[in-house]
């Protein structure tokens, strides 16, 4: 059992009747508070063909001060640039997460880019949240025989301040997952349970670039050129794949992360698909966040409930944004928004412990030296587990 309790608040967003934009679903939404204090939804919006938007939408709450619904404000990024764009008038601009960096002084979007070269990391900046201005792809130094630059890759996002790397510069600091060939998890299903796992290709990499003196120069993205393994698959409930879910957040224990890991569901969906995706959390230190202070054994939220057993793509909750709740004087909740089966998005209300548990964290695979072995094997003494309603 998590010592995180989380209590889902219920559904948020829906596709919305007669909205071309969004017939095929309202998914992964970024979370974060305006320069009015107000807070503001960026969720993806799916069109006919598997076109997708980012909106923008601000959240309102009821007088106990939970998210009861959202007021739509409009198109924030569509497809237009050649990286957001396929042959014959496809594309797509995906599953955002923003995040206001102080020394930029501005909001950061780092976001899915769909073209033909397949999704990648894709960046843009704003003062307001309402204009937006494209930066361009991320672009990766390779570390070590790792090519960062021609895989896909996604789920990404951004520290709010700069952050040492392994040479004590302060940084640009980016959390991502490349998706190497043979690592999505309908590839390592068919592997079997005890499979090893490789590393270097499965693991969520903690990335830095530069910090510029004045801010991104919107004409040249700075070059992500130092790296460390973050974290590796350890348990049953994340043996075929982990991702990045929410930004970092400052907690009293560290850097609060909320990330999704895959396993093999007991109930396959209408199209065969045996993947569920659940979330877990992370605390990375604050002073180094490339050490794991905390990783949760067992997933502190996995689909229960109608709107996450079924849609799109059934079996599947996914972290994407999250609100501290300094708002209310609460700054132990944060509340957690997440797409539902692809389809729709919910708020779940996530309480921070006093303490975090005595020990070694659930994975030590990114704190080991560059010695290590290259390969593991994946821990199955850690049930799947139903968390709190």
């Amino acid at each position: 059992m998590s010592v995180f309790q989380l209590k889902r608040l219920g559904l948020l967003m829906e596709p919305e009747h007669g909205n071309p934009h969004e017939v095929e679903g309202t998914l992964n939404p970024a979370a974060v508070r305006g320069p009015d204090g107000r807070l503001y939804l960026f969720p993806r919006l799916v069109a006919k063909g598997n076109y997708s938007r980012i909106g923008i939408a601000r959240v309102k709450f009821n007088e106990a001060g939970d998210p009861s619904g959202v007021e739509r404000l409009g198109i924030a990024l569509e497809p237009e640039a050649d990286y957001e764009r396929l042959p014959g008038g496809g594309g797509g601009c995906e599953d955002a997460r923003v995040t206001f960096v102080a020394p930029l002084r501005h909001y950061v979007m780092t976001y899915t880019a769909l073209s033909a070269i397949g999704p990648r990391i894709a960046l843009a900046m704003s003062e307001d949240l309402f204009h937006w201005k494209r930066i361009g792809l991320a672009t990766f130094a390779p570390y070590r025989g790792v090519d960062f630059v021609h895989v896909d890759n996604k789920d990404a996002s951004i520290f709010p301040i700069a952050i040492p790397n392994h040479a004590g510069k302060m940084q640009l600091t980016l959390l991502h997952r490349p998706l190497f060939p043979g690592t999505r998890p309908e590839e390592t299903v068919c592997q079997g349970e005890g499979r090893w796992v490789d590393r270097e290709h499965e693991s969520i990499w903690i990335s830095y670039c530069p910090m510029p003196p004045e801010g991104l120069e919107p004409h040249r993205p700075g070059l992500f050129n130092s790296h460390h393994r973050l974290a590796t698959p350890v348990s049953a409930w994340e043996q075929l794949k982990i991702g990045g879910g929410t930004p970092p957040v400052q907690t009293r224990h560290g850097w609060l992360i909320l990330y999704h890991g895959v396993s093999k569901t007991t109930r396959p969906d209408e199209a065969g698909r045996e993947l569920c995706y659940s979330a877990g959390i992370m605390v990375l230190s604050e002073e180094h966040p490339q050490k794991i202070r905390y990783r949760s054994p067992t997933p502190v939220l996995t689909p229960q409930s109608p709107e996450e057993l079924r849609g799109t793509i059934a079996n599947v909750v996914f972290p994407t944004g999250i609100d501290r709740r300094d708002d209310l004087g609460t700054p132990d909740r944060f509340d957690v928004y997440y797409g539902m089966a692809d389809s729709r998005i919910g708020v779940a209300r996530l309480t921070l412990p006093e303490y975090l548990p005595e020990g070694a964290p659930a994975d030590v695979a990114g704190q080991e030296s560059d010695i290590s072995p290259s390969k593991s094997v994946i821990s199955t003494s850690h049930p799947e587990a139903a968390l709190a309603e």
